[in-house]
């Protein structure tokens, strides 16, 4: 009995680590983080190279191509690789905008970017890249480039929702307001990296081909839907070099959320299949951070380690009530730290100034959260079930700001 309170104790115990480790940096990056963008190396304007990448709906792009016309920033030229596209249906030229219609298809989101690095216009200092779906704020390059005038050569913008036109779009903003500020915002104020979002981020061009090159790319590329997330291969790449990912949290993009609980359910059990397959990768990052003495690697670690939200609050609440039986001191101390965790929940979405919109889905979460637990059950077929979101928010940037104010 004493041996199976000792294995309980252990597992209660990482498991209240993880479920207090946002609160920690929450607090203290609110009292202690700072942004450290004090010594501006140059004044430079950067060159970008901004690559779409769409698939089988090339319209749903033109919101995004207009915005990243009218950004308040000249040097850049955009890219749109329209994978498995009609070319019938674009019609917009611009001087600088290049479209590809590829053939064969590509199929992966990587050789997408591969295929527009590979007819590049000009050599571009910097290449960001964006989802189909999203569109980018006037100011997201401007913002930008300052953060590479101060020497970070890997910068993620601020994703924030395009549409809160469902329950469960509304429910969706709430967790990437939260994983924002947690995952993103707060450890990149106390000297760690930002997690990499997937889209809305620049990479100096150089470093992001070598990315590309490497062998989790290059062998990943024939696995097609059971490839580790491009996200994550990339973040992983950069804190093995220690880089560190800055957050511009002012430069913001639109991203379109999920309006419906079969997309809740096939989006989820993508995410939850890449967090498993990446595992052994934080882990390797911890290792790195404890052995190298980096904090940079070690947090990062940690963070992109930590149990998705709803595995982690439903196995402590198990656990928390096998601990009554068990070990009852230690089983109510987990029913605390899950408390806290919850709590620290509403104290970010209060800190990101979340809209009423994503306060009023709070009530909704059970069944958003229900369709994370089916997503379960369809990680053992990638290929089989993990079909594309299609995007069906049509809207332009000027909408978006006006709804916004």
């Amino acid at each position: 009995m004493t041996f199976i309170i000792w294995i309980y104790s252990i597992i209660a115990g990482i498991l209240s680590f993880f479920l207090l480790l946002p609160f920690w940096t929450t607090i203290i990056a609110a009292i202690f983080g700072s942004e450290k963008l004090s010594n501006k190396k140059n004044n430079q304007e950067y060159d970008y190279g901004v690559i779409i990448t769409a698939y089988k709906n090339v319209k749903i792009s033109q919101g995004l191509v207009k915005s990243l016309l009218a950004q308040k920033y000249d040097k850049l030229h955009i890219y749109l690789v329209a994978d498995e596209c009609n070319p019938a249906d674009w019609d917009f030229e611009h001087e600088k905008l290049t479209v590809f219609f590829p053939d064969p298809s590509l199929r992966l989101k990587a050789k997408s970017i591969i295929h527009a690095m590979e007819n590049f216009v000009r050599k571009h200092d910097y290449t960001a890249v964006f989802d189909a779906d999203n569109l980018a704020h006037p100011d997201f390059f401007k913002v930008i480039n300052n953060y590479a005038q101060h020497g970070h050569r890997s910068i993620q913008g601020q994703r924030t929702a395009k549409n809160l036109n469902t329950k469960f779009a509304a429910a969706d903003a709430l967790g990437e307001f939260y994983k924002n500020h947690i995952d993103r915002y707060a450890p990149y104020l106390i000297g760690s990296s930002s997690v990499i979002s997937g889209s809305g981020m620049a990479v100096e061009t150089k470093l992001y081909w070598d990315y590309l090159m490497g062998d989790d790319i290059q062998q990943g590329k024939e696995q097609w839907k059971k490839m580790l997330q491009e996200d994550k291969i990339l973040q992983n790449f950069l804190l093995r070099k220690n880089e560190k990912i800055a957050y511009a949290m002012d430069a913001i993009v639109y991203d379109e959320k999920v309006t419906t609980g079969d997309q809740v359910e096939t989006q989820r059990s993508r995410w939850l299949f890449s967090y498993f397959q990446n595992f052994p990768n934080s882990l390797g990052i911890i290792r790195r951070g404890i052995t190298g003495f980096s904090w940079n690697q070690l947090l990062f670690g940690l963070i992109t380690i930590s149990p998705p939200m709803f595995i982690l609050m439903f196995g402590s609440l198990a656990f928390g009530l096998l601990g009554l039986l068990i070990a009852p001191a230690v089983g109510i101390s987990l029913w605390v730290s899950v408390v806290i965790f919850v709590l620290n929940i509403f104290l970010v979405l209060k800190l990101a100034k979340a809209p009423k919109e994503v306060w009023a889905v709070v009530m909704s979460l059970p069944s958003f959260v229900w369709k994370q637990l089916t997503g379960l059950f369809k990680m053992k077929d990638p290929n089989k079930n993990f079909k594309h979101t299609e995007h069906t928010v049509d809207v332009d940037i000027d909408d978006v700001l006006k709804k916004e104010k």
